[in-house]
């Protein structure tokens, strides 16, 4: 199969698309022909070598973590789906980014969703809903979400708006008015968030999402009042000091099925900002490096 590799870390300059090993499903898991794979930060961390000693990878390594595409191969045990069925999901830290690849966990994909779309919804569906899971109730809840416009903070505005919740989402400037698309009340984060926040929800907030790491969890929890209120996908570190609960991307089919059914519903839709053919993946990369992404950046392969 044609693959992306890099067979060291580093810069974006060791990404190569070449032949390799076709992959085999093992028991539990199912291959997929991919129609697209979705670049996640996690992937570019990977790739570097910056998180290396707490995710270290066998090299060559064909990066991403998410894809769409048709099944034509099943494992032992796997049931619920069958050859051809169109899926959405996730495999492990590396291995999406090719023609094959082998899910541990997916759903099937909305019919309204285009592939660049089911391609961005797997890491970030599952994120966002664990974060969102670790707060309880939102029905008739006003919540803030720090990092708003991005993949996984995006598809949260999105699930609190469908589960009844007040959303105030934060974001520069320029993603104000993508935010209010997505039913968000959008702000700017940084100095003077609180005193925003208090003009937007007078009567408080409820409960607070971080998707961010930008460094803001004490103003969150000084903002809601409560360190248990406060989620984080992203600043484990800060959150232990905190007493903030933490949530992490799991491959739980539940969680993707969950996704599905409000993208079949048209309450969710994964927001796409580029998509590349697999020959650009180091541009792909090199995109994402940059930060500050709205929604997602897929590979078409």
């Amino acid at each position: 199969m044609r693959a992306v590799r890099y067979h060291e870390y580093g810069s974006v300059e060791t990404l190569v698309v070449e032949q390799a090993p076709d992959p085999r499903p093992g028991p539990g898991e199912i291959r997929i022909r991919v129609a697209a794979a979705g670049v996640n930060p996690v992937d570019w961390k990977v790739r570097s070598g910056a998180v290396r000693e707490v995710l270290p990878v066998e090299l060559p390594a064909i990066p991403g973590r998410d894809a769409v595409g048709v099944v034509d191969e099943t494992g032992e045990g796997v049931r619920g789906v069958g050859i051809g069925d169109r899926v959405f999901g996730l495999g492990g830290v590396t291995g999406a980014t090719a023609e094959l690849a082998v899910l541990s966990a997916w759903a099937q994909a909305p019919a309204t969703w285009t592939d660049e779309e089911a391609a961005a919804a797997g890491l970030a569906s599952v994120t966002a809903l664990s974060g969102l899971r670790a707060l309880g109730p939102l029905r008739g809840r006003t919540l803030l979400i720090e990092g708003a416009a991005g993949g996984v903070g995006s598809a949260a505005v999105e699930f609190a708006v469908a589960r009844g919740a007040v959303v105030i989402g934060t974001a520069s400037e320029r993603n104000h008015e993508f935010l209010a698309s997505l039913g968000a009340v959008p702000t700017t984060y940084g100095t003077g968030l609180a005193a925003r926040v208090a003009a937007l929800a007078p009567d408080g907030v409820d409960l607070a999402l971080d998707t961010a790491a930008s460094g803001s969890l004490a103003d969150l929890v000084a903002i809601v009042g409560d360190p248990t209120r406060v989620s984080t996908v992203a600043d484990h570190a800060a959150a232990q000091r905190l007493g903030v609960r933490t949530a992490n991307a799991e491959n739980d089919s539940a969680l993707l099925a969950e996704a599905a059914e409000l993208g079949r519903l048209g309450r969710y839709t994964p927001r796409v900002e580029r998509a590349y053919p697999l020959e650009l993946i180091a541009q792909a990369h090199a995109y994402a490096e940059r930060g500050h992404t709205r929604g997602k950046i897929v590979v078409r392969v």
